[in-house]
């Protein structure tokens, strides 16, 4: 609990939370890939690929992979386009340049572009994609509503977000077995791949502090999206939020 203390103090403000998520990802950049593997024991690729299937793209979309990291679902979303025989332009935009850096030098498909950017001022014009997609991001965020209400203005009329995050069981009891288990698998995580056990403490601390999928639906509507809902998966530990832009 004291390591949550320290860590609670430096993601308090949201230019500390910044400065604070930067750096962390900068730190495990090398290995994040693995450590998805890990952690997730492979299942994290199951729930992208169920994200895009949220995003329902098609011929000429220009799509965001916003908090991108090193690109799963920018390439997910290329590799699902060039199985359906049509083009989109993907660019991928992320906080943490050395996860980009990692990014780049991954075999697949050629981005139309990698841009550093903080998601509280998106570098793009006004409704610049036809899809933003956010993969373990929304939880990262110095300021969530303000990121929420940068996707939107982002995106065109008719567009579309979707995220992939942690979530929130539903049950009281299934919630506290939830957490224990990551406060005990993130430091397990921490040590074995960074000899640092505070690398994924992190997880369980933000997602103490974040939204539940429900509530998800209710701060992306006071922001403008319609059509807003989520899909559990894991029995809510992990969870799929999405809506539209009229």
């Amino acid at each position: 609990m004291k390591l949550n203390r320290r860590i609670s103090g430096r993601i308090e403000r949201p230019a500390d939370k910044r400065r604070y998520v930067r750096r962390l990802f900068a730190g495990v950049a090398g290995r994040y890939d693995l450590t998805n593997d890990v952690m997730s024991v492979g299942l994290h690729r199951r729930w992208k690929r169920r994200l895009l299937a949220r995003a329902d793209l098609r011929p000429g979309h220009r799509v965001l992979d916003l908090a991108a990291g090193t690109g799963d679902l920018a390439r997910g979303a290329l590799d699902q386009a060039a199985r359906g025989a049509f083009e989109i332009q993907v660019v991928a935009a992320d906080l943490t340049l050395e996860m980009m850096r990692v990014g780049r030098g991954r075999p697949g498909p050629d981005l139309a572009g990698w841009i550093g950017a903080d998601a509280l001022r998106l570098p793009f014009p006004d409704g610049a994609f036809d899809r933003v997609v956010i993969g373990y991001g929304l939880r990262n965020f110095a300021g969530l509503d303000s990121a929420l209400a940068e996707s939107f203005r982002c995106l065109r009329p008719g567009g579309r977000l979707i995220s992939l995050d942690f979530g929130h069981p539903r049950s009281e009891a299934l919630r506290r077995i939830y957490l224990g288990y990551l406060d005990v698998s993130t430091r397990v995580a921490g040590w074995a791949l960074h000899r640092d056990p505070e690398s994924y403490v992190y997880i369980p601390e933000s997602l103490r502090r974040f939204p539940d999928q429900r509530e998800m639906v209710r701060r992306m509507e006071s922001v403008g999206f319609v059509e807003c809902g989520y899909e559990d998966l894991v029995m809510g530990a992990m969870a799929v939020n999405f809506g539209d832009r009229r």
